[in-house]
């Protein structure tokens, strides 16, 4: 297993919980639907990337690449660090190293 397929499925299970949590804080159905979809696909994005599928890679990093984009508009939007700030963040060092892992594939 590499490093590409750990980043997305910890982003993805972070997503997840983040959807949850805004859930129970907020009543957030947004958040919360928001949440499961994109970390569930961040997940099928991981699993079949162990199946050897390199989709699985492409797929994983678009779906980080709009939940960055996503959680940088909010955190200048809101100029609140958490939740968007820490997701920003993360999600780019996992970008990073999905990326990486892909360049190192071919």
């Amino acid at each position: 297993m590499n490093l590409g397929i750990v980043a997305a499925f910890a982003y993805g299970i972070l997503a997840i919980a983040g959807g949850i949590i805004g859930y129970i804080q907020a009543k957030s159905r947004v958040s919360l639907l928001s949440g499961s979809i994109s970390g569930l696909l961040l997940i099928l994005a991981a699993y079949f990337q162990l199946q050897g599928q390199t989709w699985g890679a492409i797929s994983a990093v678009l779906v980080t690449v709009v939940l960055v984009v996503v959680f940088a508009f909010r955190l200048v939007k809101t100029r609140k660090f958490m939740p968007a700030g820490l997701m920003t963040i993360l999600g780019l060092l996992a970008l990073a190293v999905m990326v990486n892992q892909i360049v190192a594939l071919r």
